[in-house]
């Protein structure tokens, strides 16, 4: 998978994603991919500083990231 391919395939993960943070107040962006295995990520709205944004971050956001480009090996929240 290129470099382009992996950030196709994790804007469509995000993009499934987000709908569901989008109900609780919250968002995600994508800040950048290294060497096509880390991830970093900013939660953005309701989920800064919520209580469960590291579940939320590893089983869903990491989880869902890893079933469309199973090469990343880790998803990082980026704190403002």
């Amino acid at each position: 998978m290129t470099s382009e391919e992996v950030k196709l395939n994790v804007e469509k993960a995000l993009a499934e994603i987000r709908p569901f943070l989008e109900s609780d107040g919250g968002n995600i962006s994508l800040i950048s991919i290294e060497d096509d295995r880390l991830v970093k990520v900013q939660l953005e709205g309701a989920c800064v500083g919520c209580s469960v944004n590291q579940m939320t971050l590893k089983s869903g956001v990491e989880m869902t990231i890893k079933k469309y480009v199973p090469q990343i090996e880790q998803v990082i929240n980026i704190e403002r």
